[in-house]
């Protein structure tokens, strides 16, 4: 399991204090230093499940400077996966990523779920 976060994010810090807690092991990964590529994002989008959307990190400067909220909707998604990988901190976190699944944000209930 690959465990990708921002180690001064609160909610990673709660995210892995829960893995640590449940005795999961895994591999830490700060997206600030080693953001994801554009092969991975797109790698993980197909496993979460999730709308492209959910793997920006909407709280943060970056996307708040760029004016994001505006200009995501006439982006394509090549266009948009360029852009998350250009920068780690414009992706949301913490992410999980296992053999066949991808979970994006903390939710105990869906860490919970992935353990079963």
């Amino acid at each position: 399991m690959i465990f990708l976060c921002y180690p001064k994010c609160t909610t990673c810090q709660k995210a892995q204090k829960w893995l640590d807690n449940n005795g999961l092991s895994y591999e830490l990964r700060n997206i600030k230093e080693n953001n994801p590529t554009l092969e991975e994002l797109k790698k993980w989008h197909k496993m979460s499940g999730l709308p492209l959307k959910k793997f920006f990190n909407t709280s943060g400067l970056i996307y708040k400077s760029l004016k994001l909220k505006d200009k995501l909707q006439g982006m394509s998604e090549e266009e948009q996966y360029k852009l998350l990988a250009s920068d780690g901190m414009l992706v949301k976190r913490p992410i999980i990523i296992t053999s066949n699944k991808t979970l994006v944000g903390f939710s105990e209930i869906d860490y919970k779920e992935m353990i079963k």
